[in-house]
């Protein structure tokens, strides 16, 4: 069975890519979309960070044991997948900010969510459908407009910020995604307060974001199964507001997480 956690963007979030194109340092994008994400192994090893150091014990339950630690590796009980992008915000000059998603995006977050709601048509949206939308680099025709009736559906309740929402084609909506994304320029400064060298620019995924990763029990979780359900449960709920991903130190990566 599978269960998912909220991630709500509360500023930006960097996740290392692993490459490089000259002066642009990229993000962990996945390989057939190019869409950015958060690793499944970024998002384990910070939940792991959060149990408590005195309870040894239930983090080796959890999430396994490490060499540090213990004399052979051994598989904890829960498992934990990637964070997936499901709705991300484009400046309107028409409707001031606009949360974006596409078919294929609902479509993979509902076959995780085990739903058979029929996914909205492109171009839904839950404004007035009478004006141009005016987004990003992009205008679309009130004709092209359509209703979105349950738009409520497709967001959890957590995420109340989300009230204006548009459905795109997919490829329309991963060139917006891939504009959006912040890029923040860095340089690097000598002892005579002079710029080092050139400039350099890290992508980030923009706040306000939302997020979502799936995790339950493997396959070995047995007798212990019920109760490290429970203690991850409880880790999640514990927690409101975690920092994830780079750059920690300005203030990067803090999201409000929610089941």
């Amino acid at each position: 069975m599978m269960n998912t956690v909220y991630f709500y963007l509360l500023s930006p979030l960097h996740t290392g890519g692993t490459t490089q194109e000259g002066n642009l340092v990229g993000i962990a994008r996945e390989s057939h979309t190019n869409l950015p994400y958060i690793p499944s192994s970024t998002i384990r090893g910070r939940l792991r960070a959060m149990v408590n150091t005195q309870d040894q014990k239930k983090c080796f339950q959890l999430f396994g044991t490490d060499l540090d630690n213990a004399q052979q590796l051994e598989q904890g009980d829960i498992w934990v997948g990637d964070g997936l992008l499901l709705w991300i915000p484009v400046p309107s000059l028409s409707h001031g900010v606009v949360w974006i998603s596409s078919p294929f995006l609902l479509r993979r977050w509902q076959t995780r969510q085990q739903q058979q709601t029929p996914i909205p048509s492109e171009y839904s949206c839950n404004f007035n459908q009478n004006s141009k939308v005016y987004l990003k680099d992009a205008i679309i025709k009130s004709d092209e407009l359509q209703p979105f009736n349950n738009w409520q559906s497709f967001i959890p309740k957590t995420a109340s910020s989300v009230d204006k929402v548009l459905i795109l084609p997919d490829q329309h909506c991963n060139t917006l995604i891939q504009m959006s994304l912040w890029r923040q320029v860095k340089i690097k400064l000598n002892q005579h307060k002079s710029v080092d060298g050139g400039f350099r620019y890290e992508e980030a995924i923009p706040p306000d974001s939302l997020i979502y990763f799936t995790w339950g029990l493997t396959n070995q979780a047995n007798s212990t199964g019920q109760q490290s359900t429970q203690d991850f449960q409880n880790l999640i709920q514990n927690h409101d507001i975690i920092q994830i991903g780079g750059q920690e130190s300005l203030g990067r990566g803090f999201v409000q997480q929610s089941q």
